[in-house]
């Protein structure tokens, strides 16, 4: 798609696991503009009360706007409820302070959820992670993603929930510092990188906090098959 002199370019990747608009065929669904092929991925956005304002409202608007579609959902809630966020910032304490921040809609039902149907998964950081690994399903939710090789993207607190998972071994992983010995006991390797940073390890794509969203938010395009030209 192309707005203000920028293409967005979304190509097709055979491998990755079906949508459920074309099951079983081993191809993601597409849409074609003046002879170019692009492709659209569906995105779930596992949310919670108290996940960080930026890491939240930032990756959903930002994915949104280059074409992918994104179900962003929580536990016991539907399509129109919505989640309170906070701001979580560094201002010279020995950790983050934290601010109300602005109400999220979500946009699509949590007892409707279907993994097989998404194509990536998508984690916000903030408080949400310390419980959503509590809820079984969500943890299963997490667990079908990283057990089938789809994109991952999880930033700061994210990380407590793949950890939940029992899936990380091996793997190079980045969170809120804090989180660095559950990262290490979950038997991945912790990505001690600047807080504006991320990592991506093959199909996983991690970061500290909010100051590293344009890296992160790069590195996980790019393993979505998004490229986007000026």
């Amino acid at each position: 798609m192309a707005c203000s002199g920028v293409t967005t370019h979304c190509y097709h990747r055979p491998t990755r696991i079906p949508n459920n608009g074309d099951a079983g065929t081993g191809r993601f669904p597409s849409h074609s503009n003046e002879g170019e092929t692009t492709v659209t991925r569906k995105i779930l956005m596992l949310c919670g009360d108290y996940a960080e304002d930026y890491e939240t409202m930032v990756p959903f608007q930002a994915l949104l706007a280059v074409g992918h579609t994104v179900h962003a959902v929580a536990p016991d809630k539907k399509a129109g409820d919505w989640i309170q966020t906070a701001i979580h910032d560094f201002e010279g304490a020995q950790t983050y302070s934290e601010k109300p921040g602005h109400r999220f809609n979500l946009n699509f039902d949590f007892a409707d959820v279907r993994p097989e149907a998404y194509d990536a998964l998508l984690i916000p950081g903030g408080r949400a992670p310390e419980y959503l690994r509590l809820n079984s399903r969500v943890v299963e939710l997490a667990r079908h993603f990283l057990a089938t090789d789809k994109p991952v993207a999880a930033v700061c607190h994210g990380a407590q929930l793949l950890a939940a998972t029992g899936l990380l071994k091996g793997r190079r992983v980045s969170a809120y510092p804090a989180c660095q010995p559950e990262v290490e006991l979950a038997g991945a390797e912790f990505a001690n990188i600047p807080v504006d940073q991320a990592v991506t390890d093959r199909n996983l794509v991690t970061a500290p906090a909010w100051p590293a969203h344009p890296a992160w938010i790069s590195q996980f395009l790019k393993v979505l098959g998004t490229r986007i030209e000026t």
